[in-house]
């Protein structure tokens, strides 16, 4: 509580006291339960950015196989093994920026605010004291 008992205060002060308290509480682990959703929904977003770019990587990949370094292997290996040497290789950077992109968003997961629901169990517990 924020304020010290007094001697000789009502029951109905009492009350009103515990009441005002108890409100404040809420509205305190409401807030922290807002920010704590908004930091999650930032890792979201930074892990959906990720796939985003896995993805366009993937479509580069493809573009890039109909052009210059198909080509330019061509002219080492067969054109079939050279179009799958640069397929192969971006690939594996859409694999990788995929894979960073997922353990991104599971830091967000589950959508709930855990802190605040621990704090809040913490909360009633004393008051059932």
């Amino acid at each position: 509580m924020t304020g010290t008992l007094q001697e000789g205060a009502s029951l109905g002060e009492l009350v009103a006291r515990i009441t005002e308290e108890t409100s404040t509480l809420v509205r305190d682990e409401l807030r922290l339960a807002q920010l704590e959703m908004a930091r999650k929904g930032k890792y979201a977003g930074v892990g959906a950015a990720l796939l985003g770019s896995g993805a366009l990587f993937a479509v580069c990949g493809v573009g890039a196989l109909v052009a210059a370094a198909v080509l330019g292997l061509a002219l080492v290996v067969p054109g079939w093994a050279a179009a799958l040497i640069v397929a192969g290789s971006l690939f594996a950077l859409a694999l990788v920026a995929a894979l960073v992109g997922k353990k991104e968003i599971s830091g967000a997961v589950p959508p709930v605010p855990e802190e605040a629901l621990k704090s809040m169990k913490l909360d009633l517990a004393a008051l059932k004291r």
